[in-house]
């Protein structure tokens, strides 16, 4: 092509030499340099290419090889980084529990049909429950928008890791609506369960993902004297000072934990220290000295973010805040029922007493765990569920704990549960939160 040019050049300038030599001049010197870029731009498109991309060479999916620990997490960090800050547009980090729940045409990801691991107690749906709305909310923090879990992403983020949630029955809510959003993607295979299935452990075998539910409704060692109906026959004896070795035998083998604990406290308890008896809870027929429940909750709380801080371990734990339940018109013992259909207003609810002393030591307990976390290098986060939980009077089973309770009687007395949740239903949005956590650490 060049070469043509050439010829056609001297052509042009044989036939008009005697021409204007000075505009000759300049055209030809246009001419030249527009080859010379040509030919210079179109080399740089083929030795650099410019990718959509910029996470392109470390984010590919593909069989993983087999790689050392330190290789996993530091793959494990670049996919993590690859996710962008919640900003608000001023530069601050929006509050992701500070919301509304809005309307959602869409609704859950899975049915009570579709997932296995739904208990018989939350499943309110096939239990007969009449109506879906409370299906069909959203959680939207103010300032920011909450992307939806993603079951498929969040496997790919946890390939090698290991998960637990420790606590009392709600952590095993939790589990079982993580586990029926992830097995939207790839079924879990349960690899351990205790006897009364109260320890357990799934896996996601193509991608060595392990989530634990571990029972501890304390956090601490605690002798319980109840039947399998939660009828008690003697009070629980609960040592304040010896934390629950269930977990603190296992948490160094986790990546990521989630401890909860607090309606536990209410229940008519001694209190030992020392393998001594300190004080108790409710006890008004022993000769001893009543110290009430926030006491213990703080002193447990307490020691669990000291032991947590002193592991230095590099995992990742969250400290979820207790959850109101919504009685209304009594409690469960005394015809308190829940049978709103729509979340509730802001004010419309309020927390009880006993839930304000259980957020009150949460969050000041936390608060001075925090800044010991850091200087330790440990990462501690606050999952505080409280405040958006508080509007979802119409999320729980309330009589539809029990298979078609109605069936037979539509006058039927039943006892009414109005502290779990329904599944699907919005405890299904704690997932959305904890993506959103994880991403953005």
């Amino acid at each position: 092509m060049v070469n043509k040019m050439l010829y056609n050049w001297k052509s042009w300038w044989t036939a008009h030499r005697n021409r204007n030599y000075f505009l000759f001049k300049l055209g030809v010197s246009v001419l030249v340099v527009g080859i010379a870029f040509r030919l210079l731009y179109g080399r740089s498109l083929e030795i650099s290419p410019v990718s959509d991309n910029p996470f392109l060479e470390t984010t590919q999916i593909s069989t993983p090889p087999v790689v050392s620990v330190n290789s996993q997490e530091n793959a494990h960090q670049i996919a993590l980084q690859g996710y962008g800050k919640k900003s608000t547009g001023n530069g601050k980090k929006c509050d992701l529990f500070t919301g509304n729940w809005i309307p959602d045409a869409a609704g859950p990801i899975y049915t009570n049909n579709s997932c296995r691991f739904i208990e018989e107690h939350q499943n309110c749906l096939k239990n007969g429950r009449p109506d879906t709305g409370y299906l069909y909310w959203r959680w939207k923090p103010r300032g920011c928008d909450l992307p939806r879990f993603d079951p498929e992403k969040f496997l790919d983020l946890m390939r090698n890791k290991s998960w637990a949630l420790i606590g009392d029955s709600i952590s095993r809510n939790h589990v079982q609506s993580l586990l029926c959003m992830l097995s939207t993607v790839e079924q879990a295979v349960e690899v351990y369960h205790d006897e009364n299935y109260k320890f357990r452990r799934w896996v996601f075998p193509s991608h060595n993902f392990t989530l634990s539910v571990i029972w501890s409704p304390f956090l601490a060692e605690a002798a319980i004297f109840e039947d399998m109906n939660g009828v008690s026959s003697s009070e629980i004896e609960l040592q304040l000072d010896i934390l629950d070795k269930n977990w603190t035998e296992q948490y160094k083998n986790w990546d990521y934990m989630i401890f909860s604990s607090g309606k536990w406290f209410v229940k008519a308890a001694i209190y030992y220290e020392n393998n001594t008896i300190l004080g108790c809870h409710s006890c008004p027929k022993l000769n001893v000295t009543e110290l009430g429940i926030e006491f213990a909750y703080r002193t447990v709380i307490r020691n669990v973010f000291k032991c947590i801080i002193a592991s230095k371990h590099k995992g990742m734990f969250f400290y979820r805040t207790s959850t109101p339940d919504h009685f209304e018109n009594g409690e469960w013992f005394s015809g308190g029922v829940c049978e709103r259909k729509v979340p509730a207003k802001e004010g419309e609810f309020k927390l009880n007493e006993l839930n304000k002393i259980l957020r009150t030591v949460e969050l000041e307990e936390f608060e001075k765990a925090s800044a010991k976390a850091s200087e330790n290098g440990v990462t501690l986060k606050l999952f505080d569920v409280n405040p958006l939980s508080l509007f979802r009077p119409d999320g729980h089973p309330g009589p539809y704990r029990f298979f078609q309770p109605f069936a037979k009687d539509k006058n039927a007395k039943v006892i009414i549960d109005c502290l779990h949740w329904c599944l699907p239903g919005p405890i299904d949005c704690w997932n959305d939160l904890l993506m959103e956590m994880i991403m953005n650490s």
